[in-house]
């Protein structure tokens, strides 16, 4: 199975329904329940978590380990609110790679302590960045950064006036 691609397809064992994602990870309703519950508060103990889902702590032990051992938690973390921490600006930032030296560009650009994501994607540009700045001047300096980065030959850059959702507590 192609690994780049993440193929659902269904599965039915012990007449439970499963899905099965890219790498062989059986999801099945008890663990989507699990991280549900773990994507709103990653602080609860595993004897909250089967009491709120009817199992035994065991089986949620036995649940979230596995679920940590292929990669589908990969860590536990807070959701900060960026403003109050003073990070004013948030951007979109398309860039347009030459030479086929995406994938550099991208993991240079990554290590910026600022950069929240960078996606490669379709369209007229080669890899999007979403980042929050704490001034004008933060971000000026960034995208001057990012324009003298050999290979980087144009970025257009989208200030976020408003945000309605900012919530990657998907599952």
């Amino acid at each position: 199975m192609n690994k780049k691609i993440a193929k659902k397809l269904t599965n039915i064992s012990k007449g439970r329904k499963m899905e099965t994602y890219s790498e062989q990870t059986f999801i099945d309703e008890l663990d989507k329940e699990i991280l549900k519950l773990l994507l709103m508060d990653s602080r609860l103990s595993y004897r909250q978590i089967a009491g709120k889902i009817g199992a035994s702590v065991a089986t949620v032990i036995t649940r979230i380990k596995r679920l940590e051992e292929n990669g589908v938690i990969k860590n536990y973390t807070a959701t900060l609110d960026h403003e109050k921490l003073g990070f004013e600006l948030s951007v979109a930032i398309e860039v347009t790679v030459s030479r086929g030296k995406l994938i550099e560009v991208e993991r240079e650009i990554a290590k910026h302590k600022n950069v929240c994501a960078v996606y490669d994607i379709t369209g007229l540009t080669d890899t999007l960045i979403i980042a929050k700045f704490k001034s004008r001047k933060e971000l000026n300096d960034f995208v001057k950064r990012l324009l003298s980065m050999p290979y980087v030959e144009r970025t257009n850059t989208h200030l976020v006036l408003n945000t309605v959702k900012e919530d990657f507590r998907l599952l």
